[in-house]
């Protein structure tokens, strides 16, 4: 059996970002920029008051018995155009986000200045540049402001506006069928009949997909049968395949055979891991293909660990991995048997760090210790980690 780490780096040697695609700006929110953003504009634009106050040349301020009354000699608000530069002994009223007039170096806040009629009386001396933002502060003519890669949040939204950018180049977000096999699966809308059980995993590995980013298409619930399973194969038309149960020994387990009647090429079977040994990972038509295991737990567990860095990297982003900390166990956590265990814990930051604990029963198809994680703690095989020990955990929410 190939190792976790062996296994994702065979998928990503296999795998590659999709083509771009121009979206409006608001549309690109979470998405991945494919070209690098370089700015034409120079923000802001002119120097500009970042208080309310009076624009002045600073060596006409001074401190103390001998100082000096300005002229006040206009008024210049947001958005407004100087009337006339600042000469000596001369100020301007002036508003934060107003251009600085030609002539004045500094501002000296409102609260700093004793007003008598259309004369002040600075308080405080400032020096040149005071409460000025110098024109291109922010961004320069030619600056490269968002590499490749770069997810879009509100922050890159705003830079974007900024720059004029109403539409961006980004990565598609891939498209991503998810089929459940499985006889006994009663699907979402109807009751279990006897021997039937609900279909979990095709909403749960739906909901997994729309997290990582990408666009979720149920292909449904087919029987155990290899037909009907070759078949519904076909039907995927998405950038990749992701099925569950049926990749194991038994004699019902269909799908590797049904992929490879599909015409897949399959790399990988087996990893050593705890919840999810049956893994299957392969290509249709160039098209990545996922046969993760049925029971619930382990098919969230080998799609958090596989499938979900395949997706990212098509969708273009650099970091594929979540975050991971150290955290001092609360209580026993065992993993018995000879495969690393992957332990479904919350998370909770204390006096010293992070602390640790299982989130219970750590059952393969025991749903509810999903629910309850924060994270998957990485055990090694045959070991039980003890109150106080340190393991690593990587973070889920």
């Amino acid at each position: 059996m190939l190792t976790v780490e062996s296994a994702l780096d065979q998928i990503l040697a296999r795998v590659s970002p999709l083509g771009a695609e121009h979206v409006e700006l608001m549309a690109s929110l979470g998405r991945v920029l494919a070209v690098p953003v370089v700015s034409h504009r120079e923000i802001p634009p002119w120097p500009n008051s970042s208080m309310d106050g009076y624009a002045v040349r600073a060596l006409d301020t001074s401190v103390g018995d001998g100082a000096r009354g300005l002229h006040v000699v206009g008024l210049v608000a947001a958005g407004a155009v100087p009337e006339r530069p600042v000469g000596p002994g001369e100020a301007v009223r002036i508003f934060t986000g107003a251009p600085l007039p030609a002539g004045a170096d500094a501002v000296v806040p409102q609260e700093d200045v004793a007003v008598d009629g259309d004369r002040i009386r600075v308080r405080s001396r400032v020096e040149p540049g005071a409460y000025v933002r110098p024109a291109g502060e922010d961004v320069r003519p030619g600056d490269r402001m968002l590499e490749p890669g770069a997810v879009i949040g509100p922050a890159e939204i705003g830079l974007l506006a900024t720059l004029g950018c109403s539409r961006v180049r980004v990565y598609r977000r891939p498209r991503v069928a998810i089929l459940s096999t499985g006889t006994e699966l009663a699907d979402l809308g109807t009751e279990p009949g006897p021997g039937q059980i609900p279909n979990t995993n095709s909403y749960s590995l739906m909901a997994q997909v729309l997290e990582a980013g990408g666009e979720a298409f149920n292909l449904g619930v087919a029987a155990d049968s290899l037909p009907v399973i070759e078949e519904r194969l076909r039907w995927a038309a998405a950038d990749i395949l992701v099925s569950s149960a049926g990749v194991s020994v038994g004699e019902f387990d269909f799908v590797k055979e049904a992929f490879t009647k599909a015409g897949a090429e399959l790399h990988l079977w087996q990893v050593s891991m705890r919840p999810g040994k049956p893994i299957t990972f392969g290509s249709l038509e160039a098209r990545p293909v996922f046969g993760l295991p049925g029971n619930p737990v382990s098919a969230m567990v080998t799609f958090e660990l596989f499938v979900r860095p395949a997706l990212l990297k098509m969708a273009g982003r650099r970091v594929l991995t979540r975050p991971r900390v150290h955290a001092r166990a609360l209580s026993d956590m065992p993993n018995p048997g000879s495969r690393r265990g992957y332990l479904r814990v919350k998370l909770r930051a204390d006096g010293t760090g992070w602390a640790t604990e299982l989130t219970g029963n750590q059952g393969s198809g025991v749903l509810s210790s999903m629910v309850h994680a924060d994270g998957l703690a990485v055990v090694a095989p045959d070991s039980v980690v003890k109150p106080g020990d340190l393991v690593e955990v990587i973070v889920i929410r």
